[in-house]
């Protein structure tokens, strides 16, 4: 081997181990911040569920509080995401698809209860109608994507059980 190899091999080596630690670092910076925002987010949750049980459980303060505990699931859900591609080293899709299954799960449930507050005759108004007809094409497309995302799930799952077969 020629020397400007050996050192070209050395400065590659010494860059790989700098850029892991980096890597690393950044992995545990990024679970300290998702775990503190696990933290404040179960904190609020459970003010807002206080709130709730105050209030009588007006319907409003129901969908806050269901709203701000989907939003501590997501949270969890992206913090194991990056457990797993630390420990793995290596990108999972799996946990990015649950995350965008519970966030849009999260955003039809707080769409259907916005939408039965304003269901009184009394609320009605010229643009309820453009309204109701937007509500009802979000809907229908987060239902769709729910379909593919967990039909994405179900296809990795099924992958990830059967064994590669060679063909002949």
């Amino acid at each position: 081997m020629e020397q400007n190899d050996v050192e070209t091999t050395r400065i590659a080596n010494l860059a790989a181990k700098l850029f892991l630690k980096i890597e690393v670092t950044a992995y545990i910076l990024l679970g300290c911040l998702l775990g503190g925002t696990v933290f404040l987010g179960v904190v609020n949750a459970g003010i807002s569920m206080v709130h709730t049980l105050l209030a009588q459980a007006e319907a409003n303060a129901i969908v806050e509080t269901v709203d701000r505990l989907l939003f501590v699931l997501m949270v969890v859900e992206i913090l194991h995401t990056v457990r797993v591609s630390f420990r793995e080293g290596t990108l999972v899709c799996e946990p990015f698809l649950i995350v965008g299954l519970i966030a849009s799960v999260r955003r039809m449930l707080a769409i259907t209860l916005e939408s039965s507050q304003v269901n009184s005759p009394s609320k009605w108004g010229p643009d309820s109608v453009d309204i109701f007809h937007a509500t009802m094409i979000e809907l229908g497309v987060l239902g769709g994507l729910i379909l593919v995302m967990v039909l994405a799930i179900f296809v990795l799952r099924q992958s990830q059980r059967t064994p590669n077969r060679v063909v002949k």
